[in-house]
């Protein structure tokens, strides 16, 4: 399994834009690639997309986190261009996409094999619970309803040992004790000291980011 960051607020690969908001891209054996969320703007993301390679025809799932602007900007362009993607859309998030195929997450929910929602947390937010050998990786958006009732639902497909995506305001650092593998992206406000603290296991994030599973 494989996720590539397309859009964030840092870039990491030469020639890629960055953007206030958040896109990654999870390729697994077993399904079609899975775009969660969509960042603020499609100029950026479609610019990011073609510098990755990454054709927005092979995507064969949409999962937005939440309904905030910097997560949603560009998912209009997508769907313009790719017919066929099926959305999975957190209940909060209300507008309708008349001839797609929607799901709408309120609990915990199987998106395809290996790839779960946590379900819409608090009533706004949904994350992603991706299962690997090693155990479980968390892929948030901006982390709305707190990281620990994240990875608390997170942990009912198996032990989690990462997590990826804005961390918001968490500055609950022992959350982040029982990881391997953290990424700091795009809205989190105590980027730095996730970094500091957790050194060894904690690494930068930005647009053009691969993190292997």
């Amino acid at each position: 399994m494989k996720i590539t960051v397309v859009y964030d607020n840092e870039v990491m690969k030469e020639g890629l834009r960055s953007g206030w908001g958040f896109s990654a891209l999870i390729e697994t054996e077993r399904a079609a690639p899975i775009l969660f969320d969509t960042g603020a703007d499609s100029t950026t993301l479609l610019h990011n997309m073609r510098k990755l390679s990454i054709d927005p025809e092979s995507i064969g799932t949409i999962v937005i986190s939440h309904a905030h602007g910097d997560h949603t900007g560009g998912l209009s362009e997508v769907l313009r261009i790719n017919k066929t993607a099926q959305l999975f859309l957190p209940t909060s998030f209300t507008r309708a996409f008349p001839g797609r195929r929607v799901t709408r997450v309120k609990e915990a929910i199987q998106i395809c094999e290996d790839v779960f929602s946590t379900g819409e947390l608090q009533g706004i937010e949904q994350s992603l619970a991706l299962k690997t050998e090693r155990g479980i990786f968390v892929l948030t958006g901006c982390t709305h309803p707190a990281m620990r009732n994240i990875l608390t639902s997170a942990s009912r497909f198996g032990k989690v040992y990462g997590a990826a995506g804005g961390f918001h305001g968490c500055h609950d650092f022992k959350l982040f004790e029982s990881l391997s593998l953290i990424y700091p992206c795009h809205c989190t406000q105590y980027k730095r000291e996730i970094l500091d603290l957790f050194q060894g296991r904690a690494s930068e994030c930005g647009a053009g980011l691969v993190i292997e599973l």
